[in-house]
């Protein structure tokens, strides 16, 4: 998810995907422990999703 398509979200919306992502992530994440993905890079990009989607939420909560 890039940087633009998460700023136009409210913060609801931010709450829940962050929540679908982690849960997202830690499948992945089950799935090569168990055997090896076909793409590894995935779990990069999902817990790179993860930190986008946090970082927005921590920003709105300062401001």
């Amino acid at each position: 998810m890039k940087q633009s398509e998460i700023k136009e979200l409210s913060t609801a919306e931010l709450q829940e995907k962050l929540g679908e992502t982690k849960k997202s992530y830690a499948d992945l994440n089950m799935a090569h422990a168990l055997s090896p993905l076909e793409n590894p890079i995935q779990l990069r990009a999902v817990r790179r999703s993860v930190a986008r989607i946090a970082t927005e939420l921590t920003k709105r909560e300062v401001q």
